[in-house]
């Protein structure tokens, strides 16, 4: 029976270690948005108005972005300043489009988010390398209204074209919804774990299928997106009273699996 017993707990102790080297990571990129006037250049810009519902607001009008208190400030706002404009509402948002990717590693986001109808703020993944959906979407973080709860869900060409429903695709968290919460996900070469405030919500697996484009996660390098989104079919109607909204962006960090 000791002997048992010792060889259970050696196995259980290595089994330990292979998983924490198999998670170990290394602090590879980080912005605190410590700039004084504008967010570096180097790395972000600003996201151009698309056809996309969430992207027919989105304006490079200086009053949809501040730097505050070294925070990323992204504002969804009434549009009475830009005659020439005929959106109604205008919205901030950045991404690193074209000048930093993230591939293999942990992504973290540190935020708050302010509340209003119609508020649809989003942190998202898209591949530098493929179109949509084919490059895959993997959204970290989508909160509606005043909602004390985030989504975090998956889209490729496996969910979305050939409509796959399984396996699942999405979750919620609870959120502090006057405060900073953390959220994050993980890639991984065989699947896609995401977290609000260091809790785990769900995992999406490669599985074993003969459909096309079930797990394009570890193909790619892909770019992070940052945007105050106003109005759409799943958010709703916007209400001007509750205008202007923002988010306020503290830190954004990505640590780097080591294999």
């Amino acid at each position: 029976m000791q002997k048992i017993i010792f060889y259970s707990v050696i196995i259980f102790l290595t089994a330990c270690s292979s998983q924490k080297k198999l998670h170990k990571s290394t602090l590879a990129w980080e912005e605190n948005f410590e700039q004084k006037n504008a967010f570096d250049t180097t790395r972000w810009s600003k996201i151009p108005r698309g056809n996309a519902e969430w992207q027919k607001y989105m304006s490079d009008f200086d009053s949809c972005y501040a730097m505050r208190n070294g925070k990323m400030i992204l504002r969804g706002i009434i549009n009475n300043s830009l005659p020439n404009d005929t959106a109604r509402y205008l919205t901030g948002g950045i991404y690193t489009k074209d000048k930093v990717g993230f591939g293999l590693g942990r992504l973290e986001i540190h935020a708050k988010l302010n509340g209003a109808r119609g508020a649809w703020p989003a942190f998202w993944l898209l591949s530098q390398g493929m179109g949509w959906p084919d490059g895959g979407e993997i959204d970290i973080m989508e909160r509606l209204n005043f909602d004390s709860i985030a989504y975090q869900t998956v889209h490729s060409h496996y969910t979305y074209t050939l409509k796959i429903k399984e396996p699942k695709q999405g979750s919620t968290g609870p959120i502090n919804p006057h405060d900073f919460n953390t959220y994050a996900v993980e890639l991984h070469r065989d699947s896609l774990v995401f977290f609000i405030n260091n809790k785990r919500t769900f995992a999406y697996p490669r599985i074993q299928t003969d459909k096309e484009g079930q797990y394009p996660f570890d193909k790619y390098k892909y770019y992070l997106l940052l945007d105050m989104q106003l109005g759409g079919s799943w958010v709703g109607k916007i209400d001007p009273a509750d205008l202007p909204v923002e988010m306020e962006i503290d830190w954004v960090r990505f640590y780097e699996f080591k294999q």
